[in-house]
């Protein structure tokens, strides 16, 4: 479902009075696109995309070493005679860079004559005939000497060596832009992953004397790492650095403050400044944005009472307090407002079961939204509401959800607000300062994501709120 061109793709600071319901009914029809995958919306940009899960039988060093057939294991049967005669395999997959932590481990089942085994990342590009770490674009941790090679033939000192029945881990920190290995379910260490090693990477193994055999994990069993504690201790860090980050005294109870104001909870806010009073030292605010504050004190009581009323669903009282307060916001018939209380009358009576009556009244006041475009998918959900002998189990029962009763309460919010003269901004209706700095807090890690090549965790507000209250 789309809105047409003239009223769906609005940006906020284009609204006028107006036209602030529409923001809300567009608010609305997005949400229905998604509605039916709400159990998988937080984990979707994980599962969407293609991962490791097995080597690359055709893409590799050829006749240096044998793939097994399940594609996770691999042997070298020949005798090395040159630098060149690499056995050396990447992944199927690259690995993914819409996490926060990538990782894959190595079980050495055989260290052959010499033992020179890596396990790293290399990119699509990169020589099959080489060690992962001695050409450019590529990192490897060797398992015997020690070394690490980054980009070139000379390796650093990093790590213990490796050899028959370690099991060797490698991984990309995207939140640190580090690669880290592991040996034996413990960290081994990290190093700077270069900006010259853009994706795709993929975790690459090489084996490269008579009879070295390894044995690869992508995650298809347990890892000998405890990976998650990891990515743990890695939020952690990142809570940390925030943690850190000043903040002028009592900011947060002044934010949730002016949310209550803007929304019109105005028992809640009683509540909460009489709990402030009691803290020990007592919360006060400073007034210096006493100005914005008188935008959302105002109407505080009428806001709270249709707020109260709508989300109780007595619809018919609602429309009647409007007309008596604030004639203005519906006197058109066919704004979205007026669209949206109606609607939600509709879904009431097809709530209690009242299936003539919801005819009745689509027929009176829903069929004169019928020929406008901007309505018609939200009304064609509406109607469908009859077609089902158990509607909230539907595709469409979204609609007879607690949170349609909010969208069309925070419609009447923002409309009310727009009429108090000293506004200054009409946009200002719209979000509440919480809104606000949660919108420029999503900006902001999205723009660090794109900073970062587009690597890393992709941020989700929704998955954030969860993991705070878990925590």
């Amino acid at each position: 479902m789309m809105m047409s061109e003239s009223n769906g793709n609005k940006k906020i600071e284009d609204l006028k009075n107006e036209d602030l319901s529409l923001y809300f009914l567009q608010q609305q029809i997005e949400s229905s696109f998604s509605n039916d995958d709400d159990d998988d919306n937080i984990d979707s940009s994980s599962s969407s995309s293609s991962v490791p899960t097995e080597l690359n039988t055709i893409n590799s060093s050829g006749g240096f070493a044998v793939v097994s057939r399940d594609k996770l294991s691999v042997k070298y049967t020949n005798v090395n005679l040159h630098g060149h005669d690499v056995g050396v395999i990447q992944s199927n997959n690259p690995a993914p860079t819409n996490t926060m932590i990538y990782y894959f481990e190595i079980y050495v089942k055989d260290a052959g004559a010499k033992g020179h085994i890596s396990i790293g990342f290399t990119s699509n590009n990169f020589k099959m005939r080489r060690q992962p770490g001695w050409e450019p674009n590529s990192c490897g941790y060797h398992g015997d000497d020690g070394l690490l090679y980054c980009g070139h033939a000379k390796g650093e000192p990093f790590g213990p060596t490796y050899t028959s029945g370690d099991i060797v881990g490698a991984g990309i920190n995207y939140a640190q832009r580090l690669f880290f290995f592991t040996k034996n379910a413990q960290l081994v260490g990290s190093v700077y992953k270069d900006n010259t090693m853009n994706p795709p990477l993929f975790p690459t193994i090489a084996v490269h004397s008579l009879n070295e055999e390894v044995h690869v994990n992508f995650g298809q069993k347990p890892f000998t790492f405890d990976l998650k504690e990891f990515e743990a201790q890695e939020r952690m860090k990142q809570q940390v650095k925030i943690e850190e980050i000043p903040l002028p005294p009592n900011v947060s109870y002044g934010i949730v403050r002016s949310y209550l104001l803007h929304y019109g909870y105005e028992d809640t806010l009683d509540s909460f400044d009489v709990a402030s009073r009691s803290t020990v030292p007592p919360i006060c605010i400073a007034q210096e944005n006493g100005n914005d504050e008188q935008e959302i004190t105002y109407a505080l009581n009428h806001r709270k009472t249709l707020r109260q009323l709508i989300r109780d669903g007595e619809i018919d009282t609602a429309f009647g307090k409007l007309r008596e307060w604030y004639p203005q916001i519906v006197e058109d018939n066919t704004s979205a407002t007026c669209f949206l209380l109606h609607s939600q009358k509709f879904i009431e009576l097809v709530r209690v079961g009242a299936l003539e009556e919801a005819v009745r009244y689509g027929r009176t006041e829903l069929s004169n939204f019928f020929g406008l475009p901007v309505f018609q998918d939200l009304v064609k959900d509406c109607v469908a509401l009859l077609a089902y002998e158990r509607p909230l189990e539907s595709s469409v029962g979204y609609l007879l959800k607690d949170s349609q009763r909010e969208v069309v309460a925070d419609t009447v919010n923002a409309m009310i607000l727009s009429t108090n003269p000293n506004m200054k901004e009409s946009k200002n209706c719209l979000h509440s300062y919480l809104e606000r700095l949660l919108r420029q807090l999503t900006a902001c890690c999205l723009e660090r994501r794109s900073l970062n090549g587009d690597q890393g965790e992709v941020f989700e507000l929704q998955r954030v709120l969860c993991a705070g209250k878990r925590a």
